[in-house]
């Protein structure tokens, strides 16, 4: 099981945030940038992915979180404040 750590307010955009992301779940090239393609990414592994969140940020980051996280919870993940 991967378990990720995000402290959203290190990203000034939501666009940085999928970016950091693509890198910390090894997600291909094509990864399109958003809630929908994090679903078809992460719909064809295996494991599900847990989710920490340090920090939610603010604005467009915050609301790009926020669809990440219900990303990872449909497909049977976790989500936890910390």
């Amino acid at each position: 099981m991967t378990t990720l750590m995000i402290d959203a307010s290190r990203y000034a955009t939501a666009r940085e945030l999928h970016t950091a992301l693509r890198s910390m779940l090894g997600l291909p090239d094509y990864y399109g940038m958003n809630a929908d393609a994090l679903y078809d990414c992460l719909s064809e592994r295996r494991e599900p992915v847990n989710l920490w969140i340090a920090s939610r940020g603010e604005g467009d980051t915050a609301r790009s979180l926020d669809a990440v996280c219900a990303v990872i919870e449909d497909l049977g993940g976790t989500v936890k404040e910390i």
